[in-house]
Order: C-alpha cells, then structure tokens, then sequence
C-alpha cells in the first residue's frame, strides 16, 4: 500500500468556492481510481486561496489482472454476426475457443487484461478530473483551451514518493513564421502544435513571505514544509488561529470579539498565513445605526466587529486579518485599514444625517417612480394594496390595531428611496425603523416596518407582535395573490419572484402565531386591488362581462393552483418536523384551509394512527372502500344511501349501523368544537363492530336487496370515517 498527493496550484480561488473545490477533487478522483479498481483506505482534502490539495492513504500499488469469458454466437452463425462479435470483444477469430453445450457449437472470446500501475491510472484520472472539473465559473487564458476558476500554473502530483509523470494540454497556439521574425526576432521558433503542463513533485510557499519552490515527498514533508514556507494548508486550523487571536485581541481592549462563523469562513479563505490586527475608527461613528456599521465593516472590508461586554453595544473597535507578517507588529495595516473604514463610514454618516432632516411620509411620492412589476404597476399602488390588506388581516390577529397596522403598511415602502438604502441595500426595513423612531412613530409601527420582509428564510425569526404579523402577511400575500395572478408562477427549479419562500413565510407567521382566517377568502381580498391590472386581461369586453371574467381567473387561480401551492409547501415545510405529508393530503381534502386549525386535525390524527385502534380502523376502511370500489364499478352505480334497517339481518350488521349512526353523530360535534382528539376517539368506537361485521357477515349475498343494504353499510363506513380526513389519501 502507498500514499497519493495532489496539488493543483492558481491564482487565487474565491473563498465561496473553495471548500465546494475539494470536495469536487476528492470525489471525482476517488471515483477515478475505484472505477478502476484502486479503492483508498482514507483521503483528506483542503484549500487555501491557492490551492487545491487531496491527499490519499492506503491505495495499491497497482490493479489486478482480470480475466473475462464472453460467450458469442454459434460457429454457424452468419459472417457478419460473428464479425460484429469480435469486433465488440476486440479479438480475432483465432484467438476465440470453441466450445459446445446441448444446443450447439459457440464461440467464447477470453479476454485477459493485465494490471495497470497506479500511478498510469492517476495520471489518467488526474487528467480526465481537471478537463471535467465543475467550476461554477471558469475561464481561459492566453490562447489556452483549457478552463479552471483562476489561472491553472502547477500540478503536483506525487505517488508512493515518486514523482507520477503526466502531462495535459491546456491548449493550441500558433507557430510564428519567418515573417513574424521582424516583431519578434527572439520568438521565432518551430512551436509544438500543443502547450503541455507537466506534474512535478515541486510547489511553492506563500506568495510574498517565502515565495520559493521547494520539492517534496508525501504529505507528511509537504504539509511541513508548506508550514516553514508560511502557508497553513487546513481551513479548520486557520479559523481556529483566526478565532482565538481574535478573541485575545478583542480582550486586551475589554470588549468581546463578535463571533460570524460565515465570515470566518471567508477570510480564512482569503489568506494562506493568517495575522489577525485590531484597528479602531472614530466613537462618532457610533450615531449611526450600528446595523449600518456592521454591514460596512463585514461586507465591504471583511472585518469582525466588537461589543462593550457591559452594554453589548457596538464597540469603535474592529480586527482585520491580514496575509502577511507585519514587520512593525502591524501598526501600518491597522493604520491603512482604519483610513479606509474611516472613509466609507464618512459616507454612511452623511446618508444617515441627510435622510433624518426629512419625514418617511416625504419619500411617498418617490414610489411612484418604481415600477414594482410591468403588469402589477409601482410600488406606490403595492403600498395603497399592502394598506387596504393590512387592515383587513388585522381584524384577525389579537391585539392587532387596525390603524397602526395601516400606518406601518403605509411606510413599509418609504425607506426604499431613503439615501441610506440606496446605497445600503441590505438595510432596507431597518433603516425605516429607524427613521420611524425618530419621527415619532410607535414602537409597534417602526417595528413593524422592519419586521415586514421576515421570516426571509427557514432559520429567520418570525414575527409575533400583532401589527408586526399583519404587514408582513400583507406583503407577502400581495406578493402571492399578484404573481399568481399574472400567471408568473414557479416551474421547476425556476422561482424568480422567490414565491416558494413568499408561502412558506406566510405559513409560519400564521401558525406559529395562531392566526385564525380562512386562506381562500384571504386571498379573495388580497385579489381585490388586482382588478384594474387583470382587467387589461379582458379589455374591449363590457364591464359587466370583465368583471365576470375576473372573478373566474381569480376563482381559478385560487382553487386550481395557490391553495394546492400552499399545501405542498405546508408539506415541505412540516416534512422537516416530522409530520407525514400524506397526512396533510388527507386533511386539505376536507376543504379546509385555515392552516391553524389543519395542523391540529393532522396532529390529532398522526397520534390516532400510531394506535392499534388507529391502525385497525385505517385497514378496515381500505377493505371498505375496496369492496365498494369494485362492486361500483361492476354495477355502474353508487351505494351512497341510507341504511334499510328492516332489510338488517345479522347481530354484527345490526351493531354495526348502530355504532356508525353513533359514531358520526360524536364526529361531528366533536368537529364543530374543533375538539379533534375526541373526534378521534368516536371512530375508533368502531374499530370492534368493523372487524365483527368483516369477521362474520358476508357482503355479497345472494339476496340482491340484502347485498346492495350492506354495501350501504360500508359507504356509510367511508362516510363516516372521512368525517375527519380523507382515509383514501392516507398511506398504509
């Protein structure tokens, strides 16, 4: 058993793309070589912004030899299908055996190939790896052919302590002729007709510290190596240094370094030696909002931020990482970078001064200005729609005010055109807050003019103060109901209005916040300040007739694509929770769409079925339905009729129109006082009569009038038993 090491060395890779790079290398040539018959013991793979590593443990010194018998056709076969038989086994005739069995005489090539050395397959896996490598950007340089994120300028590649020779191309160029000797007299020369790269055993330390090349071994000498030439190959180790100087920095200022792990991620992306600084800018600064702050110290200058350990407010102090070794102990870097940070919050204090000397209110008429969507107009008539549903969903969440929830549907908007946002986009919404706060706006208007773009994503924070709730629903139904409407819909992978996340963000403010409303009329209104756009749909018709024609688009669209749409990403989203998405199918079958209340039902029935009783009932059902499906369809007509009970016979049957008549009853008040656990445990009163009258009663009498009142008897099982879901959707 041997070792594998492999270096691809560039120009500097994007931090974003590193760690996805080694991944990509490791996996591509495990798979290179096991498809050959080299399967590895273990593998590590790392990046550092210039380059790209895998070392390999535990692989054979070469493949086996293999032996392969492939039967063909009958030695009297025609010519052309044994021709394409030898052809397909790359042998010739005499090389085949003949060999016979009871139905005659066959041909059998034997092919026999001989073990290749690892290091032949590396080169090859190597070579194919590069050519395929799946760059989300990759480009060309020079007149080379070959791709690759950055400039490619060496590979390594070193196999049981041997240099693995292997070349690739990177592409075509031309030979400069005679006449060409008058612009480059010391060029010319007969070029090859192709630029090859060769492998070494040779690799270079940091770009500016110890720039020199140096060759090595194993992973062992190169990992040391590349330590004593300054670069520290595992990511993990530089956040780790990264983190714990950062920490000790922020210490000897008495304040607390802020812990960003996606920023730590980059910027041990961004250097090869990393020599994390502490800087400083001007406590004036700290007028600004420090939302603003943070973004220009994160964002633009990749620097981690402190807080006062007493306060927890933003600290002036800020530390930067740096590539290199500062002779001075870094007074000049931390020099240069506070000139640049001073600058840039310069900017940001201007933006925030100049937006305060006017109200939110001003910013209204700039709306105007914005087209929102070509076919839903600007953002002045989205914030007049946003305004109309934010008081109507008020009236449903509990200690919501109707006009403050107004008021924040109103200004949600202002701060889009506020100097700030544009040049800070990031902070739209919070800036509004701010600057609602500082007109005198209320608590629960300016925070809901912050909170109205959330939850963002899965991991964000929902919303719970009531007026909060109420302009966030409002934006993002608009949101749904407008594009919906349109019939900008999500295809596939395709969601370019983020509608997907629109849903999904409307779902957890409902639920998570126990709002009670009835999704379809919800959207009925939200569909109401659509009309002036959907009626261009129908223009030229009389009004009479474009307003028929609208209330059936927006009827459609609500039944036959947003309600379905709601209830896939309920099933996506509960899917995470462990909720069962057939459950949620049988539940919105019913035509229920208050989401609250839909939870409770699939929660309540998810814990009946997982009782024997639940279980039971579900079996008994499907046998139900079953039989009835099959004699329906025979007979060409429904037994969805009352039950005779004079035509009853049998003990079980009796009891078992009795325990139904019961049952349903019990079901169904149960239902009107949402009480879902008791509507439960009123079906699996009929667990035992449903197994007696299975066990006991044969359904398809003789007597056709006795046949047709028990198959009565079993639709009123499915009746009664799809009073609380649709037990046909339900898996099991």
């Amino acid at each position: 058993m041997a070792d594998l090491l492999i270096e691809l060395f560039s120009e500097e890779i994007p931090a974003g793309m590193q760690k996805k790079a080694s991944e990509d290398l490791e996996v591509m040539v495990l798979k290179g070589l096991e498809d050959a018959g080299l399967k590895a013991e273990a593998s590590e793979a790392y990046a550092t912004p210039r380059r790209l590593v895998l070392a390999v443990s535990g692989l054979p010194l070469g493949t086996p030899d293999v032996r392969e018998e492939r039967r063909g056709p009958r030695i009297d076969a025609p010519e052309k299908a044994i021709e394409g038989f030898l052809r397909g086994a790359k042998v010739a005739r005499h090389e085949c055996e003949e060999r016979e069995d009871p139905k005659g005489t066959f041909l059998y090539a034997i092919i026999e190939k001989k073990g290749q050395e690892t290091a032949s397959v590396v080169a090859q896996v190597l070579e194919q790896t590069v050519r395929n490598f799946p760059w989300p950007k990759s480009q060309r340089w020079g007149e080379g052919s070959l791709k690759w994120v950055r400039p490619l300028q060496s590979i390594l590649c070193v196999f049981n302590d041997r240099l693995v020779p292997f070349q690739i191309e990177t592409g075509e160029t031309k030979t400069i002729s005679k006449e060409d000797v008058k612009e480059a007299p010391n060029e010319w020369k007969p070029y090859p007709s192709a630029v090859r790269m060769e492998a070494t055993n040779v690799t270079y330390g940091h770009r500016f510290m110890a720039p020199d090349s140096f060759a090595v071994d194993n992973f062992a000498d190169y990992k040391a190596k590349l330590l004593d030439h300054k670069v520290m190959l595992d990511p993990v180790e530089r956040m780790t240094l990264i983190a714990d100087r950062a920490k000790a920095l922020a210490a000897e200022k008495g304040v607390e370094w802020v812990e960003d792990k996606g920023l730590l991620a980059e910027v041990a992306g961004l250097v090869e030696w990393p020599v994390p600084i502490m800087g400083s800018f001007d406590p004036a600064f700290m007028s600004v909002p420090e939302e603003v702050l943070i973004l220009t110290m994160k964002k633009d200058q990749k620097y981690f931020v402190t807080r006062d350990k007493s306060t927890g407010k933003l600290a002036p102090f800020f530390i930067t990482v740096s590539n290199i070794e500062p002779t001075d102990g870094g007074k000049m870097v931390a020099a240069g970078n506070e000139r640049v940070l001073t600058a840039r919050l310069s900017d940001a204090k201007f933006f925030w001064e100049q937006d305060l000397k006017h109200k939110l209110e001003d910013n209204l008429p700039q709306l105007a200005d914005i087209v929102f969507h070509i076919e839903l107009g600007r953002v002045s008539d989205r914030v007049e729609r946003m305004k109309a549903l934010a008081r109507y969903l008020a009236q449903f969440i509990p200690g919501c005010d109707v006009d403050e929830a107004e008021r924040a549907a109103e200004l949600a908007k202002a701060d889009l055109v506020s100097g700030m946002v544009f040049e800070f986009p990031e902070v739209q919404g919070v800036m509004g807050r701010y600057y609602a706060k500082a007109q005198g706006e209320s608590d629960a208007v300016a925070d809901a003019i912050r909170d109205h773009y959330a939850p963002a994503g899965p991991n964000d924070d929902c919303p719970t103060a009531p007026v909060s709730v109420a302009v966030a629903l409002a934006e993002k139904l608009d949101t749904l109901m407008g594009f919906f409407a349109i019939d900008k819909r999500p295809t596939g992978s395709k969601d370019p209005y983020a509608l997907r996340r629109a849903a999904l963000g409307i779902i957890r403010l409902i639920t998570e916040n126990g709002v009670r409303l009835e999704l379809a009329e919800t959207l009925v209104n939200a569909a109401k300040p659509l009309k002036p756009y959907l009626g261009l749909m129908v223009a030229g018709a009389s009004e009479d007739a474009r307003e028929e024609a609208i209330l059936r688009h927006v009827t459609a669209t609500i039944e036959d694509h947003l309600l379905p749409f709601f209830a896939d990403r309920l099933k996506v989203q509960q899917r995470d929770q462990g909720v069962r998405h057939d459950l949620i199918d049988a539940v919105f079958a019913k035509g229920d769409d208050d989401l609250v209340r839909v939870l409770s039902r699939v929660s309540a029935l998810s814990a009946f079925l997982d009782t024997e009783d639940g279980a039971n009932l579900l079996a008994g059902y499907k046998r139900a339905a079953n039989i009835l499906r099959i004699e329906e369809k025979k007979d060409g007509r429904s037994f969805d009729q009352a039950v005779d009970a004079g035509v009853l016979t049998d003990t079980e049957e009796k009891a078992l129109a009795s325990a139904l008549k019961t049952a349903a009853a019990d079901a169904e008040d149960a239902l009107m006082v949402e009480d879902f656990e008791k509507a439960m445990a009123a079906l699996s009163s009929l667990r035992a009569p449903i197994d007696a009258f299975f066990e006991r009663v044969t359904v398809n009498a003789d007597d056709e009038a006795l046949r047709a009142n028990r198959l009565a008897l079993l639709s009123q099982i499915r009746a009664a038993v799809n009073t609380v879901a649709d037990f046909s959707l339900i898996e099991g």
